[in-house]
């Protein structure tokens, strides 16, 4: 078992916190750094690896494929207005097999708009970190391998 675990460089210089083989990996993509900042956290508390993140749409779609995340948190507001539906349809075809988990900053008419277009839940940017954390455990516990 000690095998499995490894040595990931985090944020800060020289600061090493170990990771299970087994985590899952996420790909971050929101437009705020103190948004991905604090999703980082979160994951980290998880025991979720983020393996990237983007600052826009365009970076998202160039990074995240190649690191074949399990899981990819999407701000809402980053997908092309008008195309929503496509964008996301183009994401899951770069990365099969990921939960797309779409970020949004007001429950409205987003919501259904965002399940409709493809992801596979949601979560409120509005949420409280013990929610949010409880949101992605429960994705999560879904696809870690047996």
């Amino acid at each position: 078992m000690a095998e499995a675990n490894i040595l990931q460089t985090q944020d800060a210089p020289g600061e090493f916190v170990l990771y299970d083989a087994s985590m899952t990996r996420v790909f971050i993509a929101d437009g705020l750094p103190e948004e991905r900042s604090a999703l980082r956290l979160v994951l980290l508390d998880l025991h979720l690896e983020a393996i990237g993140e983007a600052a826009d749409w365009t970076t998202t779609l160039a990074q995240a494929p190649s690191l074949r995340p399990d899981m990819l948190l999407i701000d809402w507001t980053m997908l092309p207005n008008g195309t929503q539906s496509a964008a996301l349809a183009l994401l899951r075809e770069t990365c099969p097999g990921a939960l797309v988990i779409v970020l949004i900053s007001h429950l409205d008419a987003r919501q259904q708009a965002a399940l409709s277009s493809g992801a596979d839940t949601f979560i409120s940017k509005g949420e409280t970190p013990e929610r949010v954390s409880e949101r992605l455990r429960s994705v999560a516990a879904g696809i870690r391998p047996a």
